[in-house]
């Protein structure tokens, strides 16, 4: 399928898994450093609340030996159980929780924070990209797999990012907390808890070494899947009209087909995770309970730090399980990241000016100088082409489909640069204005008509936003598009929806039209811009050109040769040459390429 410049599209390949350690870096790095002093405060709050629950079960357990002492001293005739006593300890324990909770609260109200300003960075940072980007990049990628980035793969990082850390922050602390307290109760079957781990973690390492690349593969291919969906449904009533619905459901059921199989495979073995983590658990707990019994016996542990014990057992299993289920969390964030990184790192188009052009005070002389130029650097389509153009002319460009027509408008634009050669605008490079600046001179009405969700107002005011009411209107009437837009239920501020589909396609072309009539532009660039338009229509359109165009230098790209009859020049392209040139009658005259091509169509109209 054609690049929507004209370059070729090619097939998206399959991205291999990168660095773990550097993405996390860049992460790190470029974005979450902004963010010091509020990670300190997670940091700070997240081991606040931690601490407070770690030391909850060595206080409940003080509480259930003092309970135990009571019963046995009952049981001997003492004074029994000390419920004061056993209730200052519960009211402190319930103090300790509440204030473990306000530190929790305070640690996710931060992070949450931190995690949207990231995300909203990494937006702007991106739409800010793709309008650095060159062209040439665009005819190498679908739609989807640009949106998947900043959709898909922004809200895996931004939802991931704001569990994981906080996550990995407490689970680290409650580890090593738990680890002291488990200690402090005794060395022996805290080291009986610990020798089975080394194990788990072996495990856990290999499951995630052989998981990771299939994360990648999953957001790559979930990129890809979603590029196909934009394209069908794009050009669903294409699909239609050639019947071609079976066909697409086989092209997308093969790539869905290969997004089921490295999600299937990803979430498997990051599911493995879990049971295996829980296996050891359960063989550290029969461990725990057998040696507190026997230790219990030999009166050297208490009842109560035996129930602390295996609390702290099963609540240590419990972090190194989160971290484990972390681990898969991370990988996702992991590949997204570097997706976004890849496409924030791509090559941004080359600033070549050397100063700054009054575009103001120039006239509009064009010269092409011996261009040379191709999609492909080894596939050359334009060969040594030269033109000079002079101010007001209106300069039609005809050929057959893949001359070389549109490119040459392309590369005036610097939508491309060319290989060899130069295009002069008033005896300067193009390469030597600002991008932004060189395109102010132009106005551009394309075959494909493009128009946003807004008023018709928004849209004709879209090239010069400080544009008067009347202004606008009188850009409507010279399109010959007011009566329409009267027409409408609230006429200039009437809505259209995001497709634009609440208008005809000739009703479009007029509004884009007007759009380029009210910027004024220098240089005008007609490419089939009365395509979409009906023969009447297509008159009085020609009637508003030809006013419109006095004094400004044209280029009219069309196929429909009887729309150029008046052109003060005709280039007539072919393999991306100029194969003949000047007026209709010359060339007609001279019964060459350009006769037959016009008398061609003149004979298909006839028909």
């Amino acid at each position: 399928m054609p690049g929507p410049m004209g370059g070729p599209r090619r097939n998206m390949p399959t991205a291999k898994a990168k660095n773990f350690k550097e993405t996390t870096k860049k992460l790190i790095k470029n974005y979450l450093s902004k963010y010091k002093v509020a990670l300190i405060i997670v940091v700070i709050f997240a081991v606040g609340s931690t601490i407070f629950t770690i030391v909850g079960p060595k206080i409940l357990g003080n509480a259930t030996t003092e309970i135990f002492n009571g019963l046995i001293s009952k049981l001997s005739g003492g004074s029994g159980i000390d419920f004061g006593k056993v209730g200052s300890i519960l009211l402190g324990l319930l103090g300790l929780y509440i204030l473990s909770a306000v530190f929790s609260l305070v640690q996710g109200f931060t992070m949450t924070g931190v995690t949207q300003k990231l995300t909203y960075n990494l937006r702007n940072d991106i739409i800010a990209k793709i309008n650095k980007l060159p062209m040439k990049y665009f005819d190498t990628k679908t739609h989807g797999e640009v949106l998947s980035i900043i959709t898909n793969d922004i809200d895996t990082l931004s939802m991931n990012l704001n569990q994981s850390i906080t996550q990995i922050i407490t689970s680290i602390c409650t580890i090593i907390g738990i680890l002291i307290m488990m200690l402090s109760i005794s060395w022996q079957m805290t080291l009986l808890s610990l020798v089975i781990f080394p194990i788990a973690g072996i495990l856990v390492r290999f499951i995630v070494s052989k998981s990771q690349r299939y994360f990648k593969d999953q957001q790559d291919y979930l990129g890809h899947v979603n590029g196909q969906v934009e394209e069908i449904y794009g050009g669903l009533n294409i699909v239609k009209v050639f019947n071609a619905e079976e066909k697409v459901n086989k092209e997308f059921e093969k790539a869905n087909n290969t997004l089921y199989h490295s999600a299937w495979k990803s979430q498997f073995l990051s599911g493995l995770i879990h049971p295996v983590m829980n296996f050891v658990g359960n063989i550290a707990y029969v461990g725990v309970a057998v040696a507190g019994g026997y230790l219990a016996i030999r009166g050297t542990i208490t009842v109560g730090n035996i129930q602390s014990f295996i609390q702290y057992n099963r609540q240590f299993v419990q972090p190194i399980n989160q971290i484990a289920q972390i681990s898969s969390m991370l990988q996702s964030m992991a590949a997204a990241a570097e997706r976004i990184f890849e496409f924030l790192e791509q090559d941004e188009e080359v600033e070549t000016a050397k100063g700054n052009i009054d575009t103001s005070k120039l006239e509009g002389n064009v010269v092409f100088d011996h261009v040379k130029f191709g999609y492909d650097e080894n596939k050359t389509i334009i060969n040594d082409f030269n033109c000079n153009v002079k101010n007001g002319q209106k300069i039609a460009i005809v050929g057959p489909t893949g001359a070389g027509k549109t490119t040459m408008v392309k590369l005036l634009m610097r939508f491309y640069d060319v290989n060899s050669g130069a295009i002069l605008v008033d005896g300067h490079n193009i390469k030597d204005f600002k991008r932004g600046e060189l395109r102010k001179m132009f106005g551009m009405v394309l075959q494909d008509t493009w128009l946003f969700g807004g008023t018709v107002k928004d849209n004709i005011k879209y090239g010069k936003e400080d544009a008067t009411d009347d202004e606008v209107i009188r850009a409507a009437k010279a399109a010959h598009v007011h009566h329409f837009i009267k027409t409408l239920p609230k006429g200039y501020n009437s809505l259209l929806n995001e497709e634009s589909s609440n208008v005809s396609a000739g009703q479009k072309q007029l509004l884009t039209i007007a759009r380029v009539i009210l910027t004024n532009p220098k240089i005008l660039i007609l490419d089939e811009a009365t395509s979409s338009i009906d023969t009447r229509t297509e008159i009085q359109i020609q009637d508003a050109m030809d006013n419109l165009m006095k004094g400004r230098t044209s280029f009219i790209i069309a196929h429909r040769l009887s729309t150029i009859k008046n052109a003060d020049l005709i280039l007539v392209m072919n393999h991306g040459d100029i194969v003949e040139q000047g007026t209709h009658e010359e060339l007609l005259a001279k019964n060459g390429f350009y006769a037959d091509l016009y008398n061609s169509q003149f004979e298909v109209e006839e028909e």
